[in-house]
């Protein structure tokens, strides 16, 4: 595939004061843009090598900044094409200049992912592993930034890569006996392949189905505390998170409005959030602040219901629960730490209510453990930090389904003795939608949409 034939520029650091900040130049002038930053025509720089440089602006000769240049020669770049990187002083004000003087020596500024997506183009990387660098740095735990990790090593191109080789076998076979029309595959033959290709569909849908999991690494989910006013939802919202986040007072009804905060569950990316305690009320803004939790709850993923365990079960807490009946939730009996917590109440709920109860003490941190699992386990059957490879992107699951599915309909025609004609039609379907996991045949509409989701400086 060939070069692009202008170069492009970015910032690759994050905005804002740094020790370093890091500006990427690609393209076919991005030498000659160096030779006209450091004010050297003759400039030879050794590849792949930092070395300390002063940067001058060609128009005034006003020396900018002292900097390490780097220049990679194409293609053994990240992009695949001659590539400078500048470690500035990471000043804004520094950086900005910098970029707006590279603006005029003939280079424009990259779009979203633009350097990444001239990797793939030029066969630096396939897409997967460029997908991956996006969800690396978009990763929210340590389990989500380990599954990038795996994909970025070119785990799901080396997966798929044996499963596309049998159907290559499969198709061969094929095409062979259509150049040799007198000559008939023999039922073994067949057989064979129809068992070939059975292998090939399950590989597939086995891979597709780690989506459910892969889908809650990546994208989380959100769980709303709920209940009665002085329930201690405030004070469990804390203890969930391990830091004193929301104001706590012995005051029924002191939360007003909601607050949200991200958790880490087991590895799974969540969102936290407390809510307003809920009750008939006159105060105008403790009713906005009750209609406000009911918006919350009814966009959660998982509700939790707090009920103060050292207190009868009250009239508003019996409404809390019939309203959440048809949503997921569990309840989470708060307070077991007080000498009047009663632990019979918790038969008394289980025999009224189909969700798990949970004793719990905000307080002193007893059965959060268990809570933390009640949570996970609607989504998950444990923790997926030790799973294998994981698919993780929806783009992925549909073409895999895409290509299962093709492989199963041509499995039907071939057991039904169709015409080799017709059968080739799925596996080659099947076989192009396994190119546009790893971009082997993606065009560039779906991969400009595709990038258009990257940072810009990637």
């Amino acid at each position: 595939m060939p070069l692009d034939i202008d170069s492009i520029i970015a910032l690759s650091t994050p905005p804002g004061r740094a020790g370093i900040g890091v500006i990427r130049i690609s393209g076919p002038n991005s030498l000659s843009i160096l030779r006209a930053l450091v004010n050297d025509p003759t400039y030879d720089p050794a590849p792949n090598r930092l070395s300390l440089r002063a940067l001058v602006d060609p128009f005034t000769g006003e020396i900018l900044d002292q900097a390490l240049v780097c220049f990679f020669r194409n293609p053994h770049s990240f992009t695949g094409e001659d590539l400078v990187e500048l470690h500035c002083h990471g000043s804004p004000v520094l950086l900005q200049a910098l970029i707006e003087l590279l603006l005029k020596l003939d280079a424009r500024l990259a779009d979203p992912g633009e350097f990444s997506l001239r990797a793939v183009r030029n066969g630096r990387m396939p897409l997967t592993e460029a997908e991956a660098i996006r969800d690396l740095i978009n990763a929210r735990t340590a389990a989500a930034a380990r599954q990038a990790t795996r994909q970025l090593k070119g785990e799901i191109s080396h997966t798929l890569q044996p499963v596309k080789a049998a159907l290559l076998q499969v198709i061969v076979r094929l095409e062979s006996s259509l150049e040799f029309v007198e000559d008939d595959l023999p039922e073994l033959a067949l057989d064979d392949m129809v068992a070939d290709l059975c292998r090939v569909r399950i590989s597939l849908e086995e891979l597709a189905a780690t989506f459910a999991r892969g889908k809650l690494l990546h994208e989380g989910f959100t769980i709303a505390l709920v209940g009665r006013p002085n329930v201690g939802k405030s004070s469990l919202f804390n203890s969930l998170l391990g830091r004193p986040r929301a104001i706590v007072t012995a005051f029924p009804g002191t939360a007003r409005d909601t607050i949200s905060e991200p958790l880490g569950l087991g590895g799974v990316p969540a969102l936290l959030i407390d809510t307003a305690g809920i009750r008939e009320s006159e105060d105008e803004i403790e009713t906005i602040g009750v209609l406000r939790t009911k918006g919350v709850a009814a966009d959660a993923d998982l509700l939790v219901v707090v009920i103060d365990g050292s207190l009868p079960l009250q009239t508003e807490d019996c409404n809390v629960l019939d309203e959440v009946q048809a949503q997921e939730h569990i309840v989470a009996l708060n307070k077991s730490d007080l000498a009047t917590f009663d632990g019979t109440r918790l038969r008394a709920l289980d025999s009224n209510n189909l969700q798990p109860t949970i004793p719990v003490s905000a307080m002193t941190g007893e059965g959060l453990e268990s809570l933390r699992a009640a949570i996970l386990r609607p989504f998950s059957d444990g923790e997926i930090d030790s799973a294998g490879l994981l698919i993780t992107n929806a783009r992925h699951y549909d073409l895999l389904e895409r290509a299962a599915a093709a492989i199963s309909d041509s499995e039907t025609l071939l057991q039904d003795r169709t015409s080799e004609e017709l059968v080739l039609v799925g596996l080659h379907n099947a076989l192009r939608y396994l190119g546009q996991i790893t971009g082997e045949t993606t065009n560039d509409d779906i991969l400009a949409q595709i990038f258009s989701t990257f940072c810009i400086g990637k």
